[in-house]
């Protein structure tokens, strides 16, 4: 009879939709990156989650100094955000990355089509923990959880793993699912040519006696000492792709790596992107090309302080003759080429995690991180 009476009963266009995405789903791509607010009113609780997250930073009394900090800088990170449009781009971008990717994917790795991309940001919806729980709903038989930063670090890659980490302790991992993490791909070829080609399209901005004087100045965020002390091994995966860039170009214009978007008063990787094109002003040069080395996509760091603050105010103020900032990744097809790259030879090398994540930095003392890496270390496995 209870068979019969649910013939009767038609289903929704939700159940309908449900069972479609979940029979489309084979292999889930998550997108983890720290993710910007789409609107001012997003900024209060952005700004909150990052100062109460101890893998970003360590603070006093964190859960109330870390709130406090936020309310008193949210007003002027929002007159931020208004400048810029009122919000980040990073969601459109990302979208629009693991839009194009999947398509590619399903054409070249067509065993583990279909294939469909998932935003995880830390801070700011759509969150990392709402994001798990929509690719077990979508039925997905494997996830691969793909870290949009290159270059790797425990503040920001590390963050997102150890949330997905706490996601489940909370929550049981699904038995039938196979996971396994893409945690850094500073040097991809792709990627080097497709940030070789930005700097390229803005050097063609330069009369070829000003292309002499060029001088690239790649920007990445920097890092408090502290975590470069412990052995975080971010400073040596910029670098190394600073240098594929400059290889690439073939080296034939000056270079210098430096670092932006300082907080706080503890010590700070430098040079700082403003007080080198201040000390290099003041050696003569008058050309300069701002390159966003650690960022795949535009944001506020891109848009507002390496364009607004650095080009236009400061280059104003320094008498900077020329000054441009070479795009972020975002669309470029070569990025494209990359990210589906990376992840079709991820899905045929068979290795879950790499030995290099399972590695704690050599001063590590926080138990979560060793309990992190534990956990992923029995979780993913070979499929």
């Amino acid at each position: 009879m209870f068979s019969f009476m649910k013939l009767l009963i038609k289903p929704t266009t939700s159940d309908l939709t449900s069972r479609f995405i979940s029979s489309q789903v084979k292999t889930a791509i998550v997108m983890l990156n720290m993710g910007g607010p789409q609107h001012v009113d997003q900024v209060g609780g952005y700004l909150k989650r990052i100062m109460t997250d101890r893998d970003m930073m360590q603070l006093p009394i964190q859960n109330t100094l870390g709130p406090y900090i936020a309310r008193r800088r949210t007003s002027d990170v929002q007159k931020k955000y208004a400048e810029i449009g009122g919000g980040s781009p990073i969601l459109k971008w990302t979208n629009l990355q693991g839009k194009l990717m999947c398509e590619k994917l399903d054409k070249i790795s067509p065993s583990t089509a279909p294939h469909k991309h998932y935003v995880a940001f830390r801070y700011v919806d759509p969150l990392t923990e709402t994001t798990l729980e929509q690719v077990e709903k979508d039925g997905a038989k494997r996830v691969v959880l793909f870290s949009q930063y290159p270059q790797y670090s425990c503040a920001t890659s590390g963050s997102s793993f150890n949330a997905i980490y706490s996601h489940f302790l909370i929550k049981k991992f699904p038995e039938d699912l196979k996971m396994s993490i893409i945690d850094r791909w500073a040097t991809h070829p792709l990627l080097i040519k497709t940030i070789g080609s930005r700097i390229s399209d803005e050097l063609k901005k330069f009369s070829e006696s000003e292309r002499n004087d060029v001088v690239i100045l790649f920007s990445a965020h920097s890092l408090p000492l502290k975590a470069v002390n412990r052995g975080d091994a971010y400073p040596s995966e910029v670098s190394s792709t600073v240098h594929a860039v400059m290889e690439e170009l073939g080296y034939a214009y000056p270079y210098a790596l430096v670092w932006q978007s300082k907080v706080g008063p503890l010590p700070w990787l430098g040079p700082f992107t403003d007080d080198a094109l201040k000390g290099y002003v003041k050696q003569g040069k008058k050309n300069f090309i701002l390159v966003p080395v650690a960022f795949v996509n535009e944001h506020i760091e891109t848009l507002h302080e390496l364009d607004i603050e650095y080009c236009k105010e400061l280059g104003e103020e320094l008498g900077i003759k020329k000054i441009h900032r070479a795009a972020a990744p975002n669309d470029h097809s070569l990025f494209i080429d990359a990210i589906a790259d990376i992840v079709s030879q991820h899905l045929r090398e068979n290795k879950p995690v790499s030995p290099k994540f399972l590695l704690r930095c050599a001063h590590c003392v926080s138990s979560r991180c060793y309990e992190s890496k534990q956990w992923y270390s029995n979780v993913c496995r070979s499929t």
